[in-house]
């Protein structure tokens, strides 16, 4: 497993997932320790911080060792997914863990993942089910305009993506790199839904606003909390550390009248031919526990649990409150290459 460094605040988020999680185990009787005769081979592109405490666990409950590989901030769903990829005839993963469905979808078309249909599924909504069982959503995120809360007021924040391209915003813009991650899934979504003409001419103007596309989301987080620019678009998840750690930023669930909110869950799939089928399925029925989605509920990811009644995370409002965007995800799985391919030419990338 490749070293990580994590920050004292990181640690703590590790030790708060960890402790909710463990809440559902604490009647059990304890558990053998993991051994290498038991193995599961996880890829990971959701934050390891948030991960990772979550398969220690599942070590300790299980006894199976788990060897995670996590990806980079930089690369987030996309660096797997193409290792995956350059994998499949000799398939070192049992399983793929992604932030993102975009990815996801593209490994379904290439034939890159195995039908498997969880129990623990039950209860999460049919849309966020694959009809043919190749991928399983859960605990979701939501992609949001954040705004200083010290430059910008409420009532004067963005209120839909567009407005992002407004003479107003000059210079104060961030998003992340949008051929990865959470952010190549939101462009692909509206490039499918709005259609090229518009979406092409929304970065053209974005570009000519002098937008700052940086690494990651996190990284536009705190962009917007220095005001080094007023508003950026991230994920709930970026969004609540800076609340809890009480920096200036707020934030917009964009396009609640228009195009829908876009939630993305994770999603979890068993990989064709992989060399641990059996650990793999139990795994993922793991994955997929109401125990796993409060943890992660409750913990400084704030992913809103899919599970009906399990309680939803702090700072998050919740999902029956606004318009989720109603999205076909093969459809913005196929349109991943040729957005990605079209920005890097209309934004300079």
């Amino acid at each position: 497993m490749p070293s990580q460094i994590i920050t004292p605040r990181g640690r703590a988020a590790v030790l708060a997932v960890a402790s909710v999680v463990a809440v559902g185990a604490a009647c059990r009787s304890p558990e053998p320790a993991p051994n290498a005769a038991r193995t599961v081979t996880i890829y990971v592109s959701t934050d390891r911080v948030f991960s990772e405490p979550v398969l220690r666990d599942y070590e300790q409950q299980s006894g199976v060792r788990v060897n995670a590989v996590y990806d980079t901030e930089e690369t987030k769903s996309t660096g797997l997914a193409n290792r995956l990829i350059a994998e499949k005839q000799r398939p070192q993963a049992d399983v793929f863990w992604s932030n993102e469905p975009v990815r996801t979808l593209v490994l379904k078309a290439r034939d890159v993942l195995a039908p498997y249909r969880s129990p623990s599924a039950e209860g999460i909504p049919a849309a966020l089910v694959d009809p043919d069982g190749y991928w399983t959503g859960f605990s979701a995120r939501i992609r949001v305009i954040a705004y200083n809360t010290k430059l910008v007021k409420p009532e004067e924040a963005p209120q839909s993506v567009f407005d992002l391209a407004d003479p107003q915003w000059r210079g104060q813009v961030a998003i992340a790199d949008p051929r990865f991650g959470s952010t190549s899934f939101h462009v692909a979504a509206l490039y499918a839904l709005a259609g090229d003409e518009k979406m092409d001419e929304f970065f053209r103007r974005l570009k000519a606003n002098g937008v700052r596309v940086v690494d990651g989301n996190s990284v536009v987080r705190d962009l917007v909390a220095r005001g080094e620019v007023k508003v950026g678009l991230t994920d709930t998840d970026d969004v609540n550390v800076a609340i809890e750690d009480r920096q200036p930023i707020g934030m917009v669930l964009p396009d609640k009248e228009g195009l829908g909110v876009p939630v993305m869950p994770n999603m979890v799939s068993l990989i064709t031919n992989a060399p641990h089928p059996e650990e793999g399925r139990r795994l993922i029925d793991y994955l997929l526990s109401k125990d796993v989605e409060r943890g992660l509920a409750q913990s400084e990811a704030v992913q809103i649990p899919l599970h009906a009644g399990v309680p939803g995370p702090k700072n998050i409002p919740a999902i029956e409150t606004f318009k989720p965007m109603t999205l076909d995800y093969a459809k913005a799985a196929s349109r991943v290459e040729d957005v990605t391919s079209r920005l890097a030419t209309i934004l300079g990338l």
